[in-house]
């Protein structure tokens, strides 16, 4: 049996160090430097200290994007938590034609974030199907303003970005639900335990690490939401831009020759440590959990 070379391990993992460093690491680094300077596109930038990060707490446009995102997060939460399990519970059985039903709520989480948005844009238009029907039924007087006004262009984009994401957080549920323990519903079930009482007191104990996981994902994703308010407001963030997220302030601000890529790497940094305050406390929800059994 011949042995290796001691370098042969450092070869092989090599490339996926090397990406990493060049697509991961640096880029992170580098936004990091740039939030401390005035750079442009095509000018270098100076060193400005912490005047970039000063300016966030006086930036009216900011708080908009934070509010707008963490009322994204809040609801997304318990919507995506909660409603795929009982679509996964409802899917669960073996049933005629439930493979049809399972690829049938699967298949929003395969469109095109962009083609479901467009399509989403046409059926809540002043002129949409949504208002066409309301009015057809008389159930308003005029078209309603979904796309225009502040609060229902967040809703719809709230129900885009859950419509969207149930097909997938079902089939996490799934696959922990079948390793769930079935003895302990007919266990329950003989002790005389109803339909929610099992709910409560099997399922969803069987399958909290999905959940935490799940909860994880939306939060993140909530707080990084672009493409849904970017295509139902046609870019420009609602009325006054008051429904621009995070993610479209940065693009708004880093892009095209004038654009302030010292500011929009301060946000960008921002970004990042607000993504990270959900990931640590369920981190910490995980090891309470570890500690107590």
């Amino acid at each position: 049996m011949r042995s290796h070379k001691w370098f042969t391990p450092w070869l092989l993992v090599a490339p996926g160090v090397l990406w990493v460093l060049v697509f991961g690491i640096w880029p992170f680094v580098n936004t990091v430097v740039l939030s401390f300077t005035n750079a442009r596109p095509l000018r270098a930038g100076q060193f400005v200290g912490m005047q970039n990060y000063e300016r966030m707490f006086s930036d009216e446009q900011f708080g908009y994007a934070l509010l707008t995102s963490f009322i994204y997060m809040i609801v997304c939460i318990p919507l995506l938590t909660i409603l795929p399990l009982l679509l996964a519970l409802l899917v669960e059985k073996t049933i005629p034609w439930i493979t049809f039903f399972r690829t049938t709520f699967y298949f929003p989480v395969i469109a095109s974030v962009v083609v479901v948005a467009l399509i989403w844009t046409w059926m809540f238009d002043s002129k949409g199907l949504i208002n066409g029907a309301l009015e057809a039924f008389g159930l308003v007087d005029k078209p309603i303003a979904f796309l225009v006004d502040r609060w229902w262009l967040l809703i719809c984009a709230i129900l885009l970005t859950v419509w969207k994401g149930l097909g997938y957080y079902m089939v996490v549920y799934l696959a922990a639900l079948g390793n769930s323990n079935k003895e302990l519903h007919e266990a329950a079930a003989l002790d005389g335990a109803g339909t929610f009482q099992r709910f409560l007191t099997v399922t969803v104990p069987a399958v909290r690490g999905a959940m935490v996981l799940i909860m994880a994902l939306v939060a993140v994703s909530a707080l990084r939401v672009f493409t849904e308010l970017h295509v139902l407001s046609n870019g420009t963030g609602g009325p006054g831009g008051q429904d621009m997220s995070i993610v479209m302030l940065i693009k708004m601000i880093g892009s095209g020759l004038n654009g302030n890529v010292g500011y929009a790497s301060a946000l960008s940094v921002a970004l990042f440590l607000i993504t990270a305050f959900p990931l640590l406390a369920i981190a910490w929800m995980n090891r309470e959990d570890k500690g107590k059994a």
